[in-house]
């Protein structure tokens, strides 16, 4: 198997993979004064009278009016500032304190997950005889009666309770927020509606603020998210505006995700109902990238007018949302049909990765220059032992070549020989393959590490503000393809001279800088500490191969 093959295959993977949304970026969404987009108007379905599936409208919806937030009551812990309106009793606000906004306008300020003007958390009934009560414009009295609560480490869990009464029915809705939890519980009762046997239409949300500097690569990442028997998405860029995209259940959980934060409704406590499904209606949009959606989720209120359910609003962390259980650190799914493959492979990966931070105390630059090394370390047997079978392999091209020209006519007695001289001269043909494939799943796994995982979102190394995002220099990704160059040259002393393999010394180098151009610089460090580490070994290789003299088969006496 040609290594050279091999390579180009995996680049080629690489551009079919990724170079569409760099060659051809979407538009930007174009701004508004208050800092939204044109796109991101916010929508609501008109909410028909006669069953929970007519809920949701098969034509384009209606743009949502911004929200009237009535009293604000705060509530505050050491990871995030949440607001609910006395206006239906909804969160308007959702500030994440441990994690920077990059969105242009925020200096300085934490991650916002909800659009101003906008709302997760909206309650509408649908009632048996098909009447739909929304909460949204009922007048709630908060309880505690303060403009806010504060939620400690070490505490019990802490409740807001928001109580209304109109026309003769009384609603009660009631958040427990947990200590050191990015969740809370929500518990609803309602009497003197006739809501025994009525549906809970629960406007999750329909999309969330970007806190990314780069808000169209964080659109690309926009979705609903279920769990069901496994964990399904659905791209916003795959609904239409105005389209119903009915998602069947019963889901444990339904959630809506950026790039890297996740706002989801949970039904997970034994005996309690789950979410009977959910419906995702496109929101309108001026460019190509779609950056709202709203999502509603059903769910059976029991006979006595309750209902409880719970609220994750965070971080997209795997290992936090493993810790909750019920698939939760699947929330964000990728890798497309070889999700089977990659995203076990980019698991093991971070979890190294993080594993070496913590315990080492290093930086993650460090971390992953370090990293680079230790593939290179652990691979060095394997490459030796490719390097050498190489050269085995060159010393009896010779002898192949004449055997083919010898054997050319004759199929079998060619197999027989070629095999009788790879035993004879302990040649493997394939020894070389191994050594140059094992490295692409942990690169291309990285890949993905760092477009998926917040762990490395904003942080520094060097002259580097964010190792999740290119290096807005170009010193690292140039630097990586020199290094591959050197590499590539210095393999080459002592080979037979070939036109296609110079030529390749130098494109391969170049397309793979190109490719890596808009790559997370922390991908392309690793990569350019790989190279770099294994230029020693391959110079100590080409040095041998020099020493080494091709195989031949001796001449025939001349004829007398």
């Amino acid at each position: 198997m040609d290594k050279r093959n091999l390579l180009i295959a995996f680049v080629l993977m690489m551009i079919v993979a990724v170079a569409p949304s760099l060659i051809w970026p979407p538009k930007k969404p174009v701004g508004r004064p208050d800092g939204r987009t044109a796109d991101s108007a916010q929508v609501t379905p008109r909410v028909a009278d006669s069953n929970v599936t007519a809920a949701a409208p098969s034509g384009r919806p209606a743009v949502r009016p911004s929200v009237d937030t009535g009293r604000v009551v705060w509530v505050t812990s050491p990871l995030y500032r949440l607001g609910f309106s006395s206006k239906g009793a909804r969160l308007v606000s959702a500030e994440l304190v441990q994690y920077q906004s990059f969105a242009p306008g925020d200096s300085g300020k934490s991650a916002q997950l909800v659009t101003p003007g906008d709302a997760f958390l909206r309650h509408r009934l649908v009632l048996p005889s098909g009447d739909t009560v929304s909460l949204d414009d009922w007048d709630f009295q908060p309880s505690p009666d303060a403009p806010g609560i504060l939620v400690n480490a070490g505490q019990g869990p802490k409740p807001l309770r928001f109580e209304a009464e109109k026309a003769g029915s009384h609603v009660t809705l009631e958040y427990r927020f947990l200590p050191e939890e990015y969740r809370f519980e929500v518990n609803g009762s309602v009497t003197g509606l006739g809501s025994g046997g009525a549906i809970l239409l629960l406007d999750l949300a329909d999309g969330l603020r970007s806190a990314e500097k780069d808000s169209v690569d964080d659109y690309r990442h926009y979705s609903v998210v279920t769990k069901a028997s496994k964990t399904e998405r659905t791209d916003f860029s795959s609904i239409k505006p105005g389209e119903r995209a009915v998602l069947n259940g019963p889901f444990e959980w339904v959630g809506v995700k950026s790039k890297y934060f996740f706002v989801a409704a949970l039904a997970l406590e034994e005996g309690q109902p789950t979410f009977a499904g959910a419906i995702a209606i496109g929101g309108p949009r001026s460019g190509k990238q779609a950056t709202r959606a709203t999502v509603l989720v059903t769910m059976p209120v029991q006979p006595a007018g309750t209902f409880r359910y719970q609220v994750f609003t965070g971080p997209l962390d795997s290992r936090h949302l493993a810790r909750l259980g019920h698939g939760l650190d699947d929330a964000n799914p990728y890798g497309g049909i070889f999700r089977p493959i990659i995203q076990p492979v980019s698991q093991i990966v971070l979890t190294v990765l993080l594993w070496m931070h913590e315990r080492l105390n290093l930086a993650y630059g460090w971390v992953l220059i370090l990293f680079g090394i230790v593939v290179r370390i652990l691979l060095w047997p394997l490459n030796q032992k490719a390097m050498e079978s190489g050269i085995r392999m060159q010393a009896v091209a010779p002898l192949i070549k004449e055997t083919q020209d010898k054997y050319k006519n004759e199929p079998e007695r060619l197999q027989r020989e070629m095999l009788r001289i790879y035993k004879e001269h302990k040649v493997n043909p394939l020894g070389g393959c191994l050594p140059m494939l094992l490295p692409m799943p942990v690169l291309l796994a990285l890949f993905f590490v760092f477009a998926n995982t917040i762990a490395f979102r904003g942080v520094p190394f060097l002259w580097l503000s964010d190792l999740s995002r290119p290096d807005p220099f170009k010193i690292i990704p140039i630097l990586m393809g020199l290094s591959m160059f050197v590499l590539s040259k210095v393999g080459q002393i002592g080979v037979p001279p070939n036109p296609q393999t110079k030529m390749m010394v130098y494109f391969m180098p170049i397309v793979m800088t190109l490719l890596f151009l808009n790559f997370a610089s922390g991908l392309n460090l690793y990569y350019a500490a790989q190279n770099l580490f294994s230029i020693p070994q391959q110079y100590m290789i080409a040095k041998r191969r020099l020493r080494e003299a091709p195989v031949s088969t001796p001449k025939p006496p001349p004829k007398t």
